[in-house]
Formats: C-alpha cells, sequence, structure tokens
C-alpha cells in the first residue's frame, strides 16, 4: 500500500508566487499587527490608570523609534485589511481563477500602498497632533 500524504499538503496545490507571496504577506502583517497589540493595550491601561499614568505613556509613546513602528504598523495594518477583505471575497467563490487572483493581488498590493499614504498624510497633518 502507497503511503498518501496528509491532507493540507504543499504538494497537493499548484502555487504560484504571487499567490504564495501575497499569503505569506498577509500572515506575516497579522503577526506585526498582533505585536502592536502590545502598545495599545499600554496606551488603554494608561488612560484607565489616571492623568499620571497617561502623561508618563504619552511620553513613552511619543518617541522616534516608536514613531517608526507606528509607521510600520500602519502599512501593514493597510496591506492586512485589503487582503483580509480580498480572503473574504474569495470565501465567496469569487476571483478564484489564475488570472482574476493574479489581478486581486496587484490590486491589493496598489491599494495597500494608497491607502497606507493616505493614512500616514492625515496622521501627520490632522490627527498625528496632541492637545
Amino acid at each position: 500500500m502507497t503511503e498518501r500524504p496528509l491532507s493540507p499538503h504543499l504538494s497537493v496545490y499548484r502555487m504560484h508566487r504571487y499567490s504564495l507571496l501575497t499569503s505569506i504577506t498577509n500572515r506575516a502583517t497579522g503577526l506585526v499587527l498582533s505585536a502592536g497589540l502590545i502598545l495599545l493595550v499600554y496606551w488603554l491601561v494608561a488612560v484607565a490608570s489616571g492623568s499620571a499614568a497617561y502623561h508618563g505613556a504619552r511620553h513613552v509613546l511619543s518617541l522616534g523609534v516608536l514613531k517608526a513602528i507606528y509607521v510600520i504598523l500602519l502599512a501593514g495594518f493597510s496591506y492586512h485589511l485589503l487582503g483580509g477583505i480580498r480572503h473574504l471575497i474569495w470565501d465567496t467563490g469569487v476571483g478564484l481563477e489564475r488570472a482574476q487572483s493574479k489581478r486581486s493581488a496587484a490590486l491589493v498590493a496598489v491599494a495597500s500602498l494608497l491607502l497606507f499614504v493616505s493614512l500616514a498624510w492625515w496622521a501627520l497633518h490632522t490627527g498625528g497632533s496632541a492637545p
């Protein structure tokens, strides 16, 4: 009796570079966003702990290193949001053909870049200033 591969197995699927890249990128951005939740929890605890804790957290969270991390988190959010919408559309059975999948991969990449630039501009020019 021949041994069959356990399902799912990589040898069963025909994966193309663009679909591998978009899937891996979507998972990686999810991990980055999960790690970024530590900063959000720190801020929320500081807000709930009172004025002194909030001002201390505000000082820490406004450090230049963390601002660079915010940019990374914003880029990850933009890609993960649109990649997740793409996967939700796939769950309906739409867009699974190779040409459609390739087109949606390019659309997600371009749209996430536009969303990132828009959000970064908004954060720096209107929403990024503290009272």
